[in-house]
């Protein structure tokens, strides 16, 4: 036994994205037509006439466009607000289904083994949650090297047991998220330092927050994407950091986990 989910999105209460309406906008794409998209689907020619005018009324900018008569004979076209509708419609389904496939993972509907659905909602300490895709994949029986890469384009090396690799299905191209800890992200001012920590990221000091024994350093690394770092106020004098100074972060591969 399997648990499955219909994806239909709402507006003002009202059915406004279903499976079948995606369906026979995808064939009026292929088609263009609504008498030879209706037969795809299929459902009747009036039937698809309702599901367009439905969308097209409650939606602000119409999904379908018709035109009658000229060189052609007319037909019918999606617009390019019908377009992307029909782009984040499908991601959204490709989400859901990865949430679907997850909870079918976690539970055991014959026995009635529930407890494990809690590790989705799961939250965790750690600071630092950048998403982005996995560039690189080298591994071996027991360890994974991963290369993500986020919209910032600063590579992250990421170490991993080939385990979790394998129970996260990952893989080139996937979206990932990198997640680690502010306490382990050390900073420097210069990017000549040796030490044995893998990544190294260029960014410039967004904010510091201070109290008598620790600071929370926010570094800028572009794109609107940040990470904090904590470390002691001493190192913060010691080092002269200050809000718009350059600073370089060292995070040990270890310390860097990978979800999905």
């Amino acid at each position: 036994m399997n648990i499955s989910s219909n994806l239909t999105l709402e507006l003002f209460n009202q059915p406004f994205l279903l499976e079948k309406r995606i369906e026979l906008l995808l064939a009026i794409k292929e088609h263009g037509s609504i008498s030879k998209a209706a037969k795809a689907v299929p459902m009747s020619y009036k039937a698809a006439w309702d599901a367009i005018d439905s969308m097209n009324n409650l939606s602000s900018t119409a999904l379908v466009s018709k035109e009658t008569g000229g060189k052609g004979g007319g037909g019918t076209a999606l617009t390019s607000y019908g377009e992307s509708i029909i782009n984040t419609y499908l991601f959204l389904k490709e989400e859901q289904s990865r949430f679907m496939n997850k909870l079918n993972e976690l539970t055991n509907i014959d026995t009635g083994t529930f407890k494990t659905i809690g590790r989705l909602a799961m939250q965790i300490s750690a600071r630092n949650q950048i998403i982005g895709k996995v560039d690189k994949i080298v591994s071996n029986e027991v360890n994974a090297n991963i290369i993500i890469v986020p919209k910032s384009g600063h590579e992250l090396f990421a170490n991993i047991a080939y385990e979790a690799l394998v129970s996260l299905n990952i893989k080139k191209g996937d979206e990932v998220t990198a997640i680690f800890n502010s306490n382990n992200i050390l900073l420097s001012t210069s990017e000549d330092i040796v030490i044995s920590a893998r990544n190294r990221i260029k960014g410039t000091i967004k904010s510091i927050t201070k109290n008598s024994t620790n600071s929370e350093v926010t570094i800028d690394i572009s794109e609107n994407e940040t990470i904090t770092s904590i470390i002691t106020t001493g190192a913060v004098k010691n080092l002269n950091l200050e809000v718009g100074k350059t600073v370089y972060a060292y995070i040990k591969s270890n310390d860097i986990m990978v979800g999905k």
